[in-house]
């Protein structure tokens, strides 16, 4: 799921997540007027495999909205306010037309050109978009990456199978520091999130684990918190985008919770200070930047936005 970063269209795009090739992406818009969500056929559109990412470009400068999906490839649509065209599909392997599968990637605030891909094969790829070019690719952890988020304009982390957490400066490729490890050797490391209004922090979240792990770059191997409320694996975090202290996370426990940090460090036994319980597991969680009142979650074959 992502929301669209412009303000003038209330955008929204979802993947579906079936195990085989025949996958959809759809395209919603949203009226806060009437809150009402409408699908429109003809901004619908197939995606081979699921996509296991989605983001709209986050400073559009065009009169159209710019989507990427990440999946066997990197792939760019177009789109309009009556289609969705593809740009172009970007494949970094130059042995053959087959590619190791995509995890995640995340597009460069700072430098909208830039997108970085994490992939199963252990690499993390930074790629100009406006040229369709491989820019650097780094071997980056031991096993496969599962996520990766920029921070400033040439740096980003990624986190692994391998369990831990990597900062890596486009300045310096042959180096990486690692900030984080899971506490039990080799317990995967599924998702990150840097928070974009005060980048000392970052979050990330364990395989099979009810914790949120809260980390601040300055003082690498001990979390700042762990938020530890969810009843059930967490799936999906996302910071708030208009404040450094808000996070926003989702579970197989159906619950959606926004946590408040605290201002001094070390603080566990934190309560959310609000929740919501939705229909299933919740699987994906979105905080509009053009939106800020509004968090998107997806459970089952539903999406909600939920208004903060």
């Amino acid at each position: 799921m992502a929301i669209s970063s412009r303000s003038t269209h209330r955008r929204l795009a979802v993947g579906s997540f079936i195990e085989e090739y025949a996958n959809r992406v759809d395209i919603l818009t949203f009226d806060e007027e009437t809150l009402s969500i409408k699908p429109d056929p003809n901004l619908s559109i197939d995606h081979p495999y699921p996509p296991t990412k989605l983001m709209f470009h986050p400073s559009p400068k065009f009169s159209n909205d710019i989507l990427a999906s990440s999946g066997d490839f990197l792939r760019l649509y177009s789109v309009r306010d009556t289609s969705i065209e593809p740009i172009s599909v970007l494949n970094n392997s130059k042995s053959s037309e087959f590619c190791a599968p995509l995890t995640s990637f995340d597009w460069n605030d700072l430098e909208p050109r830039r997108i970085g891909t994490s992939s199963i094969d252990t690499t993390c790829t930074i790629w100009d978009v406006e040229k369709g070019a491989v820019e650097t690719q780094l071997i980056a952890h031991d096993k496969e990456v599962h996520d990766i988020a920029w921070g400033e304009a040439g740096v980003f982390a990624s986190v692994s199978a391998d369990g831990s957490v990597r900062v890596f400066d486009l300045r310096d490729k042959e180096h990486s520091t690692i900030i984080y490890e899971s506490p039990q050797p080799d317990t995967p490391l599924l998702r990150l999130a840097w928070n974009k209004q005060d980048l000392r922090y970052m979050a990330t979240i364990l395989m099979d684990s009810n914790k949120i792990v809260i980390l601040d770059i300055r003082s690498p191997t001990l979390p700042v918190a762990e938020l530890e409320r969810h009843r059930g694996c967490v799936n999906a975090i996302a910071w708030a985008p208009v404040s450094f202290q808000h996070i926003c996370s989702g579970g197989d426990d159906s619950q959606a919770l926004i946590w408040e940090l605290p201002t001094v460090a070390g603080l566990n036994g934190i309560d959310p200070m609000s929740m919501y319980t939705a229909g299933s597991e919740i699987n994906q969680v979105q905080w509009s930047a053009a939106m800020p009142d509004w968090i998107g979650i997806a459970f089952a074959n539903k999406m909600q936005l939920l208004k903060v």
